[in-house]
């Protein structure tokens, strides 16, 4: 039976097709230029967007339209830092390939694919993709977020402590910035 919304706007009444909830645990986390790091992550965030926002001139008062810019938030993840710091390495190598802050040729390496790149004849390999699969009750992936040319631009630090009282393991946090992301479907379509 369809409900009315308004005066002659006939629209269906719709259900949710899923009536299992999204788990905060139900996700994982690719970045294809530092497989050591996602294998380990323990949280990632899908970054807020915001619309900017315009507004029209009217003699009573002025009235909000939709902008034409979005904001995307960062993107950030924790991970477990391992006993070699390998995935923490692969991060602080590509942040210092990016902001050689020895000399230019720490660029160059990056560059030239003396550290290790996802795409070793891309020009841009700076960057990387990174992908969250949401994944289902079943731990089958329902929806991508696809992350496009991103980078890291903030690493936590290690904080050791020998006078800790008992055994905990170390997480790491990175931050990074992209172009855009997109939601894929299940079945592969942008939504």
């Amino acid at each position: 039976m369809p409900v009315r919304r308004g005066v002659g706007h006939p629209m269906k009444l719709q259900q949710v097709s899923n009536r299992n909830f999204l788990s905060i645990v139900g996700f994982k986390f690719i970045l294809n230029r530092c497989p050591k790091v996602d294998f380990l992550c323990n949280s990632a965030n899908i970054p807020s967007i915001t619309l900017g926002v315009a507004e029209q001139a009217n003699y009573l008062r002025n009235i909000p339209v939709p902008g034409d810019k979005l904001q995307y938030d960062d993107l950030r993840i924790t991970f477990m830092v391992d006993e070699d710091m390998e995935n923490y390495l692969q991060l602080y190598q590509w942040m210092t390939s990016l902001g050689y802050p020895e000399s230019i040729n720490q660029y160059s390496e990056l560059l030239n694919n003396k550290i290790e790149v996802e795409n070793p004849n891309d020009p841009s390999n700076e960057r990387s993709d990174a992908t969250i699969q949401v994944l289902s009750s079943n731990y089958n992936p329902s929806v991508s977020i696809k992350f496009k040319d991103v980078f890291p631009y903030q690493l936590t630090g290690v904080p050791f402590n020998a006078t800790a009282d008992e055994q905990t393991y170390y997480t790491a946090e990175a931050a990074f910035k992209y172009t855009l992301y997109d939601v894929i479907d299940v079945n592969g379509k942008k939504v």
